[in-house]
């Protein structure tokens, strides 16, 4: 009994005074972060009104001030704990919210300037003998489209099969070797692989040789690297233990790989290539260099030069002609397609992950 009591007594030393503890129990109001930002917004309007108002300022400003504010109002009534909670959720929105605002503006201004020509002259029409107003891009969508699939065609077997071989089969010298200059490739300059496809078609061709089919090599320089690591990576997480049941029922290796291994991770592997093939298709260095540009409509990626959607665009925004507001509303709406044209790839990529993942059910 005598015990008992010493250890409750002990216990009770080791609690806060009351008073803390109410403190500790108690909870901000709900309206204690929204009324929190709407002051801190206005005490720092009112305080740059007196100096000179920027929109910089403001948005920082209001942000410091609110998260002291809340840090410490939580601090007094919620205790250490749940301030600290309340402190890292306004550092994480924050930094989510400062990672948004670039992207929401970027899809602002190129909407809001692209839909000015996105109409059927310019899906129809190409540049050639226009000057001034009127035209379109067909020609240039017909040779991204085309330049891109080439790439695509050469890029995603090879790096598929590297990507098999490095992780069921390579070992040794050999895979280490491939994994290193696979790290090499993916850290490249895109003007590294346009100079690389030119030097190798002046070779093959002869000097002055400007061919769509350059253009797709130098994309696949750059795709290559990136399908073969998203699809190593995607591999690797495939559960061993499913291999291992496979080879338990005398399947063989090459057929566990393709009726097990593949399907498990194939919703990674159409995003890896899809994430590969919208890196490489808004490239404009290696097109400037290996293709070049024409006016004219070229289907064929073997003759002659070939027009791009970003040559086109870069083009027309940096050496516009006069007046000027044709050509630069022709380039906004370049970009504005192309960004259509990766988020159409990336639907696509996500119904193909759809479409050909193991049913679970």
């Amino acid at each position: 009994m005598t015990v008992d009591t010493t250890e409750q007594r002990g216990r009770e030393s080791t609690l806060p005074p009351p008073s803390s503890r109410l403190a500790v129990s108690g909870r901000l109001p709900n309206w204690a972060v929204p009324g929190g930002l709407a002051a801190s917004a206005a005490v720092v309007g009112g305080s740059l009104a007196a100096v000179g108002f920027s929109v910089g300022l403001f948005v920082v400003g209001t942000v410091v001030l609110f998260t002291i504010g809340l840090y410490i109002a939580s601090r007094i009534v919620e205790g250490a704990r749940k301030a600290t909670d309340r402190l890292v959720t306004v550092v994480v929105s924050s930094a989510f919210a400062l990672a948004v605002i670039p992207l929401i503006s970027v899809i602002y201004t190129v909407v809001s300037q692209g839909i000015v020509r996105f109409d059927a002259e310019f899906f129809t029409f190409s540049m050639r003998g226009v000057v001034g107003e009127g035209g379109g891009a067909y020609h240039a969508i017909m040779g991204t489209l085309i330049i891109t699939g080439f790439a695509a065609l050469m890029s995603i077997p090879v790096g598929l099969l590297t990507a098999i071989y490095l992780v069921e089969y390579g070992k040794g010298r050999l895979a280490r070797a491939i994994t290193f200059f696979v790290d090499v490739m993916t850290g490249i300059p895109s003007i590294v692989a346009g100079l690389f496809a030119v030097a190798l078609f002046t070779y093959l061709v002869g000097p002055g040789a400007r061919l769509g089919f350059a253009g797709s090599v130098a994309l696949s320089v750059l795709m290559i690297p990136v399908v073969v690591r998203a699809t190593e990576e995607m591999l690797k997480i495939v559960p061993n233990e499913l291999r291992e049941a496979a080879f338990a029922l005398g399947v063989p290796k090459w057929r566990t790989i393709l009726k097990v291994v593949i399907p498990t991770s194939i919703a990674g592997i159409a995003s890896g290539i899809t994430l590969a093939i919208a890196r490489v298709i808004g490239e404009t260095a290696p097109l400037l260099v290996a293709v070049g540009l024409t006016t004219a409509l070229n289907f064929n990626a073997f003759d002659g030069r070939t027009a791009t959607l970003p040559v086109f665009a870069y083009l027309s925004y940096a050496t516009p002609g006069v007046p000027r507001e044709p050509y630069l509303e022709r380039a906004w709406t370049a970009a504005l397609v192309l960004i259509i044209i990766v988020m159409v790839l990336n639907l696509l990529a996500r119904l193909i992950a759809r479409v050909f993942a193991p049913k679970t059910r």
